[in-house]
């Protein structure tokens, strides 16, 4: 069961990081495009006038992508139980108490789903779009549901793992 959860952490683990990363270079791509087309108008004083259009909205939905996936990437990296309450604690302990943290984790992850998911089928049914793009807003918000979920269900592995498989040595079996 524990090497079960291990291997399928792992590859949501290399999903979300491969989904931030496309965003990432997506978002590094439109920036540098939009700054490179505003500097060469600038430079040929308005004779070359080219623009990256709705460049705002992409950074803006490029980084949720990225934000999103990056936290349910490395969830089980990010958690630290505050030392002012645990530091005298056995670290089986503390892997325990990471473990109930990561549930607060699992739970927001899924609100933001459910959310999320009632936002795609809203937008979808009346034909919500974007402001500049003018592209269709369901997509945007299924495939940030998606992302969301995907941050509950590793919250909720490596809670698990945190609560039924710590050890005392301040890791748990298998990683």
């Amino acid at each position: 069961m524990q090497s079960t959860l291990y291997r399928a952490s792992h590859w949501l683990a290399l999903i979300c990081r491969f989904v931030a990363g496309v965003a990432l270079l997506g978002l590094l791509a439109v920036t540098i495009a939009d700054v490179s087309t505003r500097y060469l108008s600038r430079v040929t004083e308005g004779a070359i006038a080219l623009r990256v259009a709705g460049s705002v909205e992409l950074v803006s939905y490029l980084m949720l992508f990225a934000l999103l996936a990056a936290m349910a990437a490395n969830v089980e990296k990010s958690q630290v139980v505050v030392e002012a309450f645990s530091h005298r604690l056995p670290q089986g302990i503390k892997n325990r108490l990471q473990g109930f943290f990561l549930l607060g984790f699992m739970a927001l992850g899924l609100i933001l789903f459910v959310g999320l998911l009632d936002s795609a089928a809203a937008a979808t049914q009346y034909g919500e779009v974007t402001q500049d793009l003018r592209l269709p807003m369901g997509p945007i918000y299924q495939l940030a549901a998606l992302l969301s979920l995907l941050l509950g269900l590793r919250s909720l592995i490596h809670a698990l793992l945190g609560i039924f498989y710590a050890t005392e040595e301040g890791t748990t079996h298998g990683e």
